[in-house]
C-alpha cells in the first residue's frame, strides 16, 4: 500500500485532468489522511469549475459580437490621481480565450495584475497602450486627454478591431464601432485585459518616478491624494508631473523647486 506522502505526491504532479482519476482510484483508501487529500483536491476542482464558470460570464459581450470579427476592449487608468499620465489600454483578445481570475483590475491585487499582465500580451492578438502627460491633461483637461491616451492605444494595435469595448465611454473622432458598458471591466473579459495592461503599465511608471523623486512616495499611492502625498505636497510643493489643474483646491501646497 502507498504511504499518503507517495499519495500526496502523486497528486501533486498530476494535471488537473488527473485529479478526477487520482480521487476515484482513492476513494475506497479508509486512512483519514487520503480523505483529507481527497478533500483538498476536490474542492480545488470545484473552484475552478467556479471560475471557468465566472470567466464565460464575462465574456457574453465577446459571444454578441462575435460575428462582427475581431473585439477590442479598451480602458483607461489614473483618471483621478493628482500626479502622473493617464495610461489607457487596448486590448484583442482571441475568441477562445479564456485567461483564468482576469477581472476589473480594482478587484485584482498587485501581485495578480503582475501575474496576470504576461498572460495578457502572451494570449492577446494585439495590444496598443496610450499616454496623456500631466502637462496635457492641464492643457486639455483629464477628460479631454483620457480620449487621446484611448486613441493612441487603438492606433497602436497591429490588427484593426471591427468593434470597441469600451469601459463607460464612447471616444470621440474614433470611426470604428463602439459599445460603451457600464462598468465593463467587471463585465467584459477584453475590457478587463486592458484594465489590467494600463493599470500595471502606469503603476510600474509611478514607481519608476518614485525613485526619481522619493520625497512624494510615489510607490505608495501612485499619485493619488491620501493623506501622505498631501502632506508631501503642503512640505515639497509640486513636482515636473502634478497635475498643477488638478491642485487648485489645495491652498497650503507652494511652488515646486523645479518650477
Amino acid at each position: 500500500m502507498k504511504t499518503i506522502g507517495d499519495i500526496r505526491e502523486e497528486f501533486a504532479e498530476a494535471s488537473e485532468d488527473g485529479w478526477k482519476a487520482l480521487c476515484e482510484k482513492y476513494r475506497g483508501d479508509s486512512r483519514k489522511g487520503v480523505a483529507n487529500l481527497l478533500k483538498k483536491y476536490e474542492k480545488a476542482q470545484e473552484k475552478l469549475r467556479q471560475e471557468r464558470e465566472r470567466i464565460y460570464q464575462m465574456k457574453e459581450y465577446e459571444r454578441k459580437y462575435a460575428h462582427v470579427g475581431l473585439l477590442c476592449g479598451v480602458d483607461e487608468a489614473g483618471r483621478g490621481p493628482l500626479a502622473g499620465p493617464v495610461v489607457a489600454a487596448a486590448v484583442i483578445l482571441p475568441p477562445d480565450c479564456s485567461i483564468l481570475y482576469l477581472d476589473d483590475s480594482k478587484k485584482l491585487s498587485a501581485k495578480k495584475r503582475e501575474e496576470l499582465y504576461p498572460v495578457i500580451f502572451e494570449e492577446a492578438l494585439a495590444v496598443g497602450v496610450g499616454y496623456a502627460s500631466p502637462a496635457r491633461i492641464d492643457e486639455i483637461n483629464i477628460l479631454q486627454a483620457t480620449y487621446e491616451a484611448m486613441r493612441e492605444a487603438i492606433g497602436k494595435l497591429s490588427a484593426e478591431p471591427q468593434l470597441l469595448l469600451n469601459d463607460a465611454v464612447t471616444i470621440p473622432q474614433v470611426v470604428i464601432p463602439q459599445v460603451p458598458l457600464i462598468h465593463g471591466d467587471a463585465r467584459s473579459l477584453s475590457i478587463a485585459a486592458a484594465s489590467v495592461v494600463a493599470k500595471v503599465t502606469r503603476d510600474r511608471l509611478m514607481l519608476a518616478y518614485d525613485k526619481e523623486m522619493p520625497q512624494y512616495g510615489f510607490a505608495a499611492h501612485k499619485g493619488y491624494g491620501s493623506a501622505a502625498h498631501i502632506a508631501a505636497l503642503e512640505k515639497h510643493g509640486p513636482s515636473p508631473i502634478h497635475r498643477k489643474s488638478f491642485l487648485k483646491k489645495f491652498a497650503n501646497i507652494g511652488r515646486s523647486a523645479y518650477e
